[in-house]
């Protein structure tokens, strides 16, 4: 399982951290006669998930105070994840961070964060605009 798939479980996406592992250089499928290719949001059943609202009650109730808002290293120790350098490396990998952005990282962790949200809003999940640029 992915490290993203670890957050998606951490935040209650259920089956919709399946979807997210699904290799996005593959080309999308082809629609059937019987219908529509189901997604994310038409295979899971539930609606948008409260990203912000989970994340501030498990801030709330974290003995350390955590600036997920911006970092991603303060995001990941709130989902009680692995936030070590080399486990932000594997998850920028696999979020695809472009190159020169690995070396540096600040730059990753920026990135990261930023991709990490919007990645939540593609599976579903209620982020802010504000959170997403």
């Amino acid at each position: 399982m992915g490290l993203f798939s670890n957050i998606l479980n951490s935040l209650g996406f259920g089956s919709k951290a399946r979807a997210a592992e699904a290799p996005t250089s593959a080309p999308p499928p082809t629609p059937t006669p019987a219908g529509p290719t189901p997604t994310a949001s038409t295979t899971t059943g539930g609606g948008p998930v409260d990203v912000v609202g989970k994340l501030e009650d498990l801030a709330a109730r974290h003995p350390e105070k955590l600036n997920w808002k911006t970092s991603i290293v303060d995001l990941l120790k709130l989902l009680d994840l692995d936030s070590s350098l080399q486990a932000r490396k594997e998850l920028a990998g696999e979020l695809g961070c472009p190159p020169e952005k690995m070396g540096d990282s600040a730059q990753m962790n920026t990135w990261l964060h930023k991709a990490v949200l919007q990645k939540l809003a593609e599976n579903g999940g209620n982020v802010p605009p504000e959170l997403l640029h």
